[in-house]
């Protein structure tokens, strides 16, 4: 497995492959093992995929000092990851939690990016706010469902504020677009491969600064794709929406049907869309 040396000599690990131009992809969760991420229902096929463990997951090492473990302090990993690669430029995808390190990343080296890949993105290093109404509505999309009047209620005490860490579990069926067993082992594999204290430490104080970032991004001239499920409570449509407008040339791709990993809910409208765009 490759490695390489981040700024504070933490060894870091990635992942390769698929072929085709490299595509850095950085996971969610935050700091979850990129394992989840797989080859993205097949992406692969059109594009080399580098999945970074951010430290302290998967095979990377755990740093000596657990405040690197927040959001900003991880982008100069990444920019070291594009140097050991050798790229003066990357295509760049961040998936939910992820997708604000990729942001800072954006913001801080802008010239460094050359398609950004917005995958049902966290919005924490934008400053964009969901409104409890907006997750409700896109949960309200899964009526049918038999699970649904459970999660729904524990969905309106998280909008009011009254989660605990049951609620959380109660509404893990509508981050799927298929609450089936495959999706429900996916779920419970979720905490085995999150680390929870960088997790703790990952948005702590200081490690966004949403005016600025944004400010990046009204001058960004790249390409932008931002990928949105249509029944994503953590990402709703009108928020995936909002953040595409950031950016002079960014575009908004929404799955019907979709939850917050729209790779397995629809992989060959997945790969379509995002490999058209990389491709493009």
């Amino acid at each position: 497995m490759p490695t390489f040396s981040a700024p504070d000599g933490t060894v870091l690990a990635y992942h390769v492959s698929g072929s085709g131009a490299p595509l850095i992809c950085l996971p969610g969760g935050p700091l979850q093992d990129s394992v989840y991420l797989g080859d993205l229902g097949g992406l692969g096929a059109h594009r080399t995929l580098i999945r970074l463990d951010l430290r302290g997951t998967g095979a990377s090492e755990v740093p000596e000092d657990p405040d690197s473990y927040r959001c900003d302090r991880l982008v100069e990993d990444v920019e070291a990851l594009r140097a050991h690669l050798g790229l003066d430029a990357v295509d760049l995808l961040g998936h939910s939690a992820g997708a604000n390190l990729t942001a800072l990343y954006t913001a801080r080296h802008p010239e460094r990016v050359a398609r950004l890949v917005l995958l049902t993105p966290g919005t924490a290093a934008v400053g964009l706010e969901t409104s409890g109404e907006e997750r409700l509505a896109a949960a309200r999309l899964r009526t049918g469902e038999p699970w649904f009047a459970e999660a729904y209620v524990a969905l309106e005490d998280l909008t009011e504020g009254r989660g605990t860490p049951e609620t959380f579990r109660a509404v893990a069926p509508f981050f799927h677009g298929t609450w089936d067993e495959a999706a429900r082992e996916r779920e419970a594999a979720t905490e085995r491969q999150r680390n929870a204290e960088g997790a703790a430490v990952y948005a702590s104080e200081g490690a966004f600064e949403p005016e600025a970032t944004r400010a990046v991004f009204a001058e960004f001239d790249r390409p932008v794709l931002v990928v949105a499920g249509e029944g994503d409570v953590n990402t709703p449509v009108p928020t995936a929406t909002a953040y595409a407008a950031l950016f002079p040339k960014a575009g908004c791709a929404i799955l019907a049907g979709a939850g917050h990993f729209p790779w397995h809910d629809d992989p060959a409208w997945v790969v379509s869309r995002v490999g058209s765009f990389l491709n493009g």
